[in-house]
């Protein structure tokens, strides 16, 4: 059970963990671009400029939190127990439960069989999505990418036991806001790149 969201937080940022180490650099990178875009733009010292820059950094900490249980090389918190915890159980969750039998029979029998096949690509997409959204990079793209994510565990776990399908609809319409509202472009990465920007970068970033 989990205590309350302060602990929880600070247990979060103090593991002594490598990926925590990770995590503050990314924090600090996230803090330090924003420290330059601001400089070069006074215009985004606005509150609602800071405001996009912490909802998008909280919801790319919210994707890196879940990379963690499901690592390489066994794509799992529990690497003593590998193919029946962490990424693979809920794969077969969502063969058991998906809103359309496509998709259901797709995981049962491609991408289960092919498990070590598919799970570097899902940890790589969570991934990235995560350091996007962290960073504000290429974030009209991964915003993208993230919804896409989202809309396969929606339909996937919609039926799923205790599961409720509107929290996924809202990260849903979440990454399609941070997609279609460029949020990478306040305080991030994609607001450095704004000047000369091509019709190619307008795009993804």
């Amino acid at each position: 059970m989990n205590p309350d969201p302060a602990t929880d937080i600070i247990g979060f940022l103090t593991k002594p963990a490598w990926y925590t180490a990770v995590f503050w650099v990314l924090l600090i990178a996230s803090a330090v671009i924003a420290a330059v875009v601001a400089k070069r733009n006074p215009e985004q010292r606005r509150g609602p400029y800071v405001a996009r820059w912490l909802f998008r950094l909280a919801i790319g900490a919210m994707w890196w939190q879940q990379t963690l249980w499901k690592l390489p090389p066994y794509y799992t918190d529990h690497p003593d127990q590998p193919l029946t915890t962490g990424l693979a159980a809920w794969m077969k969750i969502m063969g058991q439960h998906a809103a359309i039998p496509l998709q259901a029979d797709f995981v049962n029998h491609v991408v289960l069989p092919n498990f070590y096949l598919f799970a570097p690509i899902v940890y790589a997409a969570e991934l990235l999505t995560a350091v996007s959204l962290m960073l504000g990079m290429f974030v009209g793209l991964f915003g993208l990418i993230g919804a896409l994510q989202i809309l396969n565990l929606w339909l996937g776990l919609y039926s799923a036991p205790g599961e409720w399908p509107w929290t996924y609809f809202f990260l849903l319409v979440l990454q399609l806001v941070f997609c279609v509202d460029h949020y990478g472009r306040s305080l991030g990465i994609d607001g450095l790149l704004a000047r000369g920007r091509s019709r190619v970068l307008s795009l993804i970033a």
